[in-house]
């Protein structure tokens, strides 16, 4: 597999343009009969898919990347969530490889500097490392392409038809529509949407977390602002139904504070379909207009700007697959050990509800770690579904979900993906000494497995 050769970018894109929209799909019961062939199809590059592939193709792998936006970097990127954590543990870095490796980059290119992280005592979000995500999705797709990994924007699979050795997949997208074959699918859509197309079960709560759509103000001092005054009149906005309380989940001084930054709860927000999706763009839309309009009446704002409004809303939670094993709170909480270790997560318990969210830390010395079979749908041969889904109960979840183990996640995936390619057997089947060999030859830092493991 490592020898094969990998289409260019040039001649990739030409196919694609090139394709009949009808004769695409025309007849193709085989894979032999289907125009493209992959090692492995990522579907989604956001925060873990960008990773996954990256991985997959440096491990000789021909890898498409499908992506429903304009580029990569999902959460951090289009989402504007630029504030990545957490790769460090009680002072010692916990997640490295690829993600950590276009995080410093991005870092060094910018100009910017990396938090003390041996002074852990501090809040966690302290620790979480602050970028330029428009230079970061440079990075990211640079890095991709670099390694051979074939990118396709606005396009997401329309069906997934799995096979005795991998899967039949049609694709749509702007003015295109293309079918292709995967010996192995790596869903990083965060809603395990590629699971739900090939068969395998989803699990989701009554409720899920409130979104966000991140926006930024400036042009204000906080000292020329009355904060009781300003308190006053959010008060009385929320009182005539101008504003709503459960828009926000800080005080209406603390958006000043930080400058708007994650200020905003969206509750119901959900990234599912397109539905809903655009119906969680427009209320986070509209909720941020009346809270402008307001703070433009207030003293000593009435200049305030906008230096951004992000152009989809940030979510949280949705469905999760329901995994070989699916990690529980306690689990995490204690560290569990796993015989199946491929990588650590680090973060609080931090589920957002109505009224806010209020962090439940990690005893001090504990380092969570994630198993291979969490990442793999029940009965599934060559599907595995790394990120925000990852089989896990509610509380657990809320923080296995954020950016530095997604892309720890998707990077061991993919070299699980690898792994199996290379035996021609199923995921769940793979060696794992062998997929911790390719996690650390790609400087991921690896777990303790469980004892007799």
């Amino acid at each position: 597999m490592g020898k094969q050769m990998k289409m260019k970018r040039r001649s990739f894109v030409g196919a694609v343009i090139a394709m009949p929209s009808v004769s695409v799909f025309a007849g193709t019961e085989h894979a032999e009969n289907i125009g493209e062939k992959y090692d492995i199809l990522v579907v989604g590059g956001g925060v873990s898919g960008c990773v996954a592939a990256i991985q997959s193709a440096r491990a000789g792998a021909k890898t498409l990347v499908v992506e429903s936006s304009s580029q990569l970097g999902g959460t951090m990127t289009t989402g504007g969530v630029s504030n990545p954590g957490i790769f460090h543990a009680w002072g010692k870095q916990v997640i490295a490889g690829i993600g950590w490796e276009l995080v410093e980059k991005c870092v060094r290119e910018h100009g910017d500097k990396l938090p003390d992280f041996s002074d852990y005592k501090r809040p966690h979000y302290f620790l979480q490392v602050r970028l330029n995500e428009y230079l970061y999705a440079c990075l990211a797709e640079e890095s991709a392409l670099k390694c051979g990994v074939d990118l396709l924007y606005y396009s997401f699979p329309e069906t997934i038809k799995e096979t005795s050795n991998g899967f039949e997949v049609d694709i749509s997208g702007k003015s295109m529509r293309k079918k292709i074959f995967a010996r192995r699918i790596i869903d990083c859509t965060g809603n395990a949407a590629a699971v739900a197309m090939a068969g395998y079960r989803r699990l989701r709560g009554k409720e899920v977390q409130p979104g966000t759509l991140d926006f930024c103000l400036y042009n204000y001092e906080l000292k020329e602002i009355d904060k009781d005054a300003l308190s006053a009149a959010y008060s009385a906005a929320l009182e005539s139904g101008e504003l709503k309380s459960d828009e926000l989940w800080i005080s209406i001084n603390g958006v000043l504070h930080g400058h708007g930054r994650n200020a905003q709860h969206l509750l119901n927000a959900d990234s599912s379909n397109a539905l809903m999706q655009t119906d969680s763009n427009i209320r986070g839309r509209n909720a941020f207009l009346r809270l402008y309009r307001f703070l433009k009446r207030q003293k000593g704002l009435e200049n305030i700007k906008i230096s951004n409004i992000r152009a989809e809303a940030g979510v949280r939670e949705t469905y999760r697959i329901d995994a070989e094993h699916n990690i529980t709170v306690d689990e995490y909480v204690s560290g569990e050990s796993y015989p199946d270790a491929l990588c650590h997560s680090f973060f609080p318990i931090d589920l957002h509800e109505k009224k806010g969210v209020k962090p439940r830390m990690l005893k001090e010395g504990v380092v969570p770690s994630i198993p291979l079979r969490a990442m793999l749908p029940k009965n599934s041969k060559y599907l595995i579904a790394p990120g925000r889904h990852i089989g896990s109960d509610r509380l657990a979840n809320s923080a296995l979900r954020v950016q530095a183990s997604c892309m720890a996640m998707g990077q061991a995936a993919a070299a699980s993906a690898v792994v199996s390619l290379n035996g021609d057997i199923p995921i769940g089947q793979a060696d794992i000494s062998k997929i911790r060999s390719l996690l650390a030859e790609n400087n991921a830092i690896l777990p303790p497995l469980a004892d007799g493991a």
